[in-house]
């Protein structure tokens, strides 16, 4: 399985794009950037999108991709996919005919570039060639983590989330598990503004890896490029070599 990062922020910065990920060619994780990231071939490759929440650094990403199927001329789609109440922002909020064209509608109600899907939470189900099963993790919104794999191996996507137990309980009833993508957002001397926020610091991060299978790599994304090499350099410090600090542009092979 193939996991090409897009994205490895928290938010924009100088050549630092927000958060996304590109599974298999084919299935995005958060869509906080895409074109920033694709070519428009890529782009129209993209069939389905896992959305964690509805934080821009999550989604704007998503808005211009469907631009650019829209544009194509080809009766392209991309299937938005994630818990009910994201799925429900995201009709009412963004694609709206306000804040964005409702591409629900576009080019037309039977053939739109927009499909939206509906996942339970806590239940595995297929989505493309992968099954996923998105958690509830702990964000200032609803938010969901998700477990992903292809039958042999997957890793697991923390969304944005501050201290929680769900998720890590779900690692570990599954097996073949590769590594956790984990957010990691601030520098340990503002975790009152972590904790505020509901992101992670390294060290509310080293009590995590408590909760985790002890052999399970931990890749690291969503830090604010502001406090990067700070966070970047106390997050080294942690379990001998067990943490990653994800590159963007790269992909890893779960």
């Amino acid at each position: 399985m193939k996991l090409r990062v897009l994205g490895a922020f928290g938010s924009e910065g100088v050549s630092q794009r927000p958060s996304a990920f590109l599974v298999n060619d084919r299935v995005l994780v958060d869509a906080g950037t895409v074109a920033g990231a694709l070519t428009v071939p890529e782009q129209l490759a993209v069939e389905h999108a896992l959305v964690s929440h509805t934080h821009l650094d999550h989604i704007v990403g998503l808005t211009f991709l469907t631009d650019t199927l829209a544009s194509a001329g080809d009766d392209l789609s991309v299937t938005v996919t994630g818990i009910a109440p994201v799925i429900d922002a995201l009709r009412e909020h963004v694609f709206n005919n306000v804040v964005w064209p409702n591409f629900a509608t576009i080019p037309s109600r039977e053939a739109p570039v927009v499909r939206y899907r509906t996942l339970a939470e806590d239940t595995e189900q297929h989505v493309g060639d992968l099954w996923v099963t998105p958690v509830s993790v702990s964000h200032s919104i609803p938010t969901s983590g998700f477990l992903v794999h292809d039958g042999s191996r997957g890793f697991v996507y923390s969304g944005d989330t501050g201290p929680t137990d769900a998720l890590w309980k779900a690692v570990r009833r599954l097996g073949g598990l590769g590594a956790v993508v984990l957010e990691c957002a601030f520098p340990n001397r503002l975790a009152p503004l972590a904790e505020r926020s509901k992101h992670l610091t390294p060290a509310m991060i080293e009590r995590e890896l408590d909760k985790l299978p002890a052999d399970l790599p931990v890749w690291i994304f969503h830090i604010k490029p502001p406090f990067y090499e700070e966070t970047a350099e106390e997050l080294s410090r942690l379990d001998g070599g067990r943490i990653t600090v994800l590159q963007q542009d790269k992909t890893y092979v779960v």
